[in-house]
């Protein structure tokens, strides 16, 4: 059997999907899973004191069992802060050890059908997804996560484009090169003194299995929490019913005086004229009453290890996302007046400063630390006068996070505006790193030059499939009937890299064939869906492997030294190559619209990514952002050439997009078609 769970770790690449099995269903809205009043904060209410106590901890995990109680069902329950680390982790006795991974649907590959996933990774993952998908606008669950990221907006209306977040799933993974490992991973990697900055990986990527909120106090995100009770880690295929998943009514159960407020949930919040879902349940469904947990050490199980995550000898207290220990703080160095907030290390010391490139390009013409800073300046003026789409009150401004590189894939800057949800982070840099890297002329050869994509059976061995990433390229070229696609004449951005990378084409369009770069419908899912995760698969794998091979052997109450270690030495060296194994792309790719390539004059010289309060904000704020910068700096750094844009490119008799700017963008300014003619 640990032969079996050591070769699972190639199956959760995925991190992102979930979907849970569910106790019946029930039409109608759900009561609201929050308690207390309405509070008005719109970005500023964190302080140093918004964080999670021991004791609050506490009460999150007796309540959560109570109800657990009250279904007749155990669980495991995870709570993280809102960086990410990991505060509890809490499994009742006789609660299920693993899940299985699953979209419903039958496919077979990737990582659908493995079945011996461990569940408190599930519900690690859900709580880091509550907390890093939400905000003091808004607050996104599990299931709004399932809502964005499927085959059609909204799952289950056919005809409809995919999800707005579509790809999200596959980010915020161990392997990045900007997000932090845990704890134990960095004294490893050699960081000393506090480990708490982050933000952190989830063990899982996000998660779309319902089961999964943010935790607020006072009007601000201070964490998140995940409960892993049934035997599925899914989706909600269907946002037409309401279903009575068992994790979901635990996990609201544990939301009890640290709900989000109700004029922030997601389903007071519309994207396309379609509300997000945020719980199928409410208090009224649950079976205890709440607000009156049991003495925590008279609760029936245990904290447990989660190697190189949490260890079992204590809960811990969150940290304040406004103080060094968190790894976020305001920026007081490169963005005078912006209300800009920067990550640092453990020692408080700015990680991503602007920089020169390192691409050392012909001509002197790589990037520098004056441009990269203006880039970032002139980004955070469009965002700070920018509309959100995503965020409450309306009106309010946009909140994100910006990340340049240059052609190598190297981090040349990285700011975020203030409450900018923190998956934008990661997400961000994998949007700049995806339009360079396909926009560059070495995009084919190192494609092709990748080691193949190694898929597992249902019990965690090696399948026998091997997917080549040659064979993509070849069906990229035959999708444009172009023998020289993808080796620099076009530039391209992730909406347009998102345009062939859905399992139809048009996008949405039921009967049409997939895109070039994803999996045919009838073999695709959220686990498995094309090349983006492909190009992650065998370096989460190998993480992953390492940690159940870290378990305690049966026996055992906690993981020996020597396991512990190998996990660790997995972590560094996974780290050190990076998430596709191709150094310009270290945290893998992302498929869904904000980011553009930088050009100087008509040669590549880098990126700038954009991720936070809707993906056609993000457009803009690239675009525009860019566009500016060039215009201050005036020494021909700028957009690529409108002839060069893949908006030029009409497979099928239908137009690539290149970004999408929204009408009327700007909060106090009546502008219209503002990226019109740059």
């Amino acid at each position: 059997m640990r032969q079996k769970l050591i070769a699972v770790g190639l199956t959760m690449a995925l991190a992102g999907c979930g979907g849970g099995g569910s106790s019946g269903s029930t039409a109608g809205t759900a009561p609201a899973p929050s308690t207390g009043a309405n509070i008005s904060c719109t970005g500023s209410c964190a302080t140093a004191d918004s964080k999670l106590s021991v004791a609050d901890v506490q009460a999150i995990i007796g309540q959560a069992v109570s109800e657990a109680q009250g279904q007749g069902v155990n669980a495991t329950i995870a709570v993280t802060d809102r960086v990410g680390n990991v505060l509890a982790v809490f499994r009742m006795a006789g609660a299920r050890t693993q899940v299985t991974i699953s979209s419903g649907r039958g496919v077979v590959g990737g990582l659908e059908g493995i079945s011996i996933i461990p569940s408190e990774l599930a519900a690690v993952s859900k709580a880091v997804t509550g907390a890093y998908l939400s905000s003091e606008g808004n607050a996104f669950s599990t299931r709004t996560a399932s809502q964005i990221v499927q085959q059609h907006f909204n799952p289950g209306e056919f005809g409809g484009p995919s999800g707005p977040l579509f790809g999200v799933q596959f980010s915020q993974l161990l392997c990045s090169d900007l997000i932090q490992p845990p704890a134990p991973a960095l004294t490893a990697l050699g960081v000393t003194g506090a480990n708490t900055v982050g933000p952190k990986s989830s063990p899982l990527g996000l998660s779309a299995d319902p089961g999964g909120f943010p935790l607020y106090k006072g009007g601000t995100v201070v964490g998140g929490v995940g409960v892993a009770a049934d035997d599925t880690y899914g989706l909600d295929s269907n946002v037409f019913d309401s279903d009575r998943n068992l994790d979901e009514l635990i996990a609201t159960a544990a939301t009890f005086n640290f709900g989000a407020p109700l004029d922030r949930r997601g389903d007071r919040i519309t994207a396309d004229g379609k509300t997000f879902r945020y719980s199928d349940v409410g208090f009224t469904d649950l079976s205890r009453p709440t607000g009156q947990p049991a003495v925590f050490a008279s609760l029936p199980g245990q904290l447990i290890d989660v190697p190189g995550f949490y260890s079992a000898s204590a809960i811990l207290p969150g940290t304040a996302i406004t103080t060094a220990a968190s790894g976020i703080v305001a920026d007081t160095l490169d963005f005078p007046g912006l209300d800009a907030f920067i990550l640092v290390d453990s020692a408080g010391a700015p990680r991503f400063r602007p920089k020169d490139g390192t691409d050392a390009l012909p001509g002197s013409i790589s990037i520098k630390a004056n441009e990269v800073r203006t880039l970032l300046q002139e980004g955070l003026k469009v965002a700070n006068a920018a509309r959100a789409q995503i965020r409450l009150p309306t009106n309010s401004q946009a909140r994100v996070s910006l990340s340049v590189i240059d052609t190598k894939g190297e981090i040349l800057g990285v700011v975020r505006t203030r409450d900018a949800p923190l998956f934008g982070t990661d997400v961000s840099l994998q949007k700049a790193r995806t339009t360079m890297f396909f926009s560059s002329s070495a995009a084919a050869a190192e494609l092709s030059a990748l080691p193949d994509a190694r898929y597992l059976n249902a019990q965690g061995i090696a399948s026998g499939t091997n997917i080549k990433f040659a064979d993509y390229v070849s069906a990229t070229r035959s999708f444009f009937n172009d023998p020289t696609f993808l080796t620099g004449q076009i530039a391209i951005t992730p909406r347009a890299i998102g345009n062939i990378s859905r399992p139809f084409f048009p996008d949405g369009i039921v009967g049409t064939p997939n895109g070039p770069l994803s999996k045919p419908f009838a073999s695709w899912s959220p686990f498995s869906d094309g090349i983006q995760y492909d190009l992650v698969n065998n370096a989460v794998g190998a993480i992953l492997g390492a940690y159940v091979g870290a378990l305690p052997a049966a026996g055992q109450t906690s993981s020996t030294p020597a396991q512990i270690q190998a996990l660790l030495n997995g972590v560094v060296g996974v780290r050190t190559s990076g998430c596709a194994s191709n150094p310009r792309l270290k945290n893998g790719i992302q498929i869904f619209p904000g980011a553009v390539p930088i050009y100087r004059g008509d040669v590549l010289i880098g990126a700038l990514g954009i991720s936070g309060d809707g993906i056609d904000q993000d457009d803009m704020i690239s675009f525009l952002g860019l566009y500016n910068a060039g215009v201050i700096l005036n020494n021909g750094l700028g957009h690529a050439p409108p002839a060069r844009r893949a908006d030029n490119l009409v497979p099928g008799n239908s137009r690539l997009r290149y970004v999408q700017c929204p009408q009327g963008p700007f909060l106090n300014s009546d502008a219209q078609n503002v990226c019109e003619g740059k």
